[in-house]
């Protein structure tokens, strides 16, 4: 069909528009909002900064000052000219051409911090989790709701969490507007903390291991109860007790449990486990094997 001549013509997209396309790239320009990623980020004079995805520099600018070291990635060659321009007069800043989810933690503790691209923040996460024990922090900026759902502001919590809560403490150190950015993204934007324990809260190997397999059976459980997944593996009166240490209703579904009354449950319940090993691991192999098979649906 022929084009109206009247109609304007259609733009054409540049290399540069495709790049950050691929990129999901939303730089923040706010400065206010700046100053509070780096606030909740808490940089030392002594720290090791790791940024993820550098963008214009504008973050990296702020938190350049106040570190030993800065180890900023960026995987768009369009944006290094201008970076490494920007940030010449920092010594301590180095710029990295890469992407980062392909780089090896630093051998020493480090914090990560960033404005991270939303359609990439679940596999940034996973590659923090995974830089244990190096990894002291990480102050990501994020969608909104994925930051609200880690961190229980829905009221609800998730698996990750979780499963991961006697190590890392997950917070939510506030919300960015999305006309802080640009482009303008369809989302807020929110401030996620991640920050390592120096001492884990469940030290013990016997509860640790009672811990992830009652979270585990919990999360992939069925019988619509908590109580009903854990009760495959657990004598009903031990169970109720601990529902009742842990100031748990026999009805609570799995996403409203704490992560401070999965500690109480796995402290009253790490003996029961224990002694039902094999039960408890066979129960595990079946529930993971039909979540998987659902998948695959």
């Amino acid at each position: 069909m022929a084009r109206n001549r009247h109609q304007p013509p259609t733009p054409r997209r540049t290399e540069r528009d495709r790049a950050r396309r691929a990129y999901g790239q939303n730089f923040l320009i706010d400065p206010g909002a700046v100053a509070r990623v780096v606030r909740a980020a808490r940089p030392g004079p002594g720290d090791l900064l790791v940024e993820v995805g550098a963008g214009k520099g504008v973050l990296t600018e702020a938190l350049a000052p106040r570190c030993r070291e800065l180890i900023s990635y960026e995987v768009d060659r369009h944006l290094i000219p201008g970076l490494r321009e920007r940030l010449a007069r920092y010594p301590r800043v180095r710029v990295v051409h890469q992407d980062f989810l392909t780089a090896a933690p630093p051998s020493e503790p480090f914090a990560l911090v960033g404005n991270v691209p939303y359609a990439r923040t679940a596999e940034i996460v996973a590659w923090a989790l995974r830089a244990a024990p190096q990894l002291t922090s990480a102050t990501l900026l994020t969608q909104a709701e994925y930051a609200r759902k880690r961190t229980g502001d829905y009221g609800r919590w998730s698996l990750l969490t979780v499963r991961s809560w006697p190590e890392v403490e997950w917070r939510l150190r506030g919300r960015v507007a999305r006309a802080a950015f640009r482009p303008v993204p369809t989302v807020d934007g929110g401030i996620l903390r991640l920050t390592r324990r120096p001492r884990p809260l469940l030290t013990d190997p016997a509860a640790r291991s009672a811990y992830a397999d009652l979270v585990e059976l919990g999360f992939t459980g069925l019988g619509g109860s908590l109580h009903a997944s854990l009760r495959r593996i657990c004598p009903a009166r031990a169970l109720d007790r601990a529902f009742r240490a842990a100031g748990l209703r026999r009805e609570v579904v799995v996403a409203y449990v704490t992560p401070e009354q999965w500690l109480v449950l796995a402290q009253e319940l790490t003996e029961v486990v224990a002694r039902r090993g094999s039960a408890v691991s066979k129960e595990l192999m079946v529930r993971v094997k039909s979540r998987v098979d659902s998948s695959n649906l």
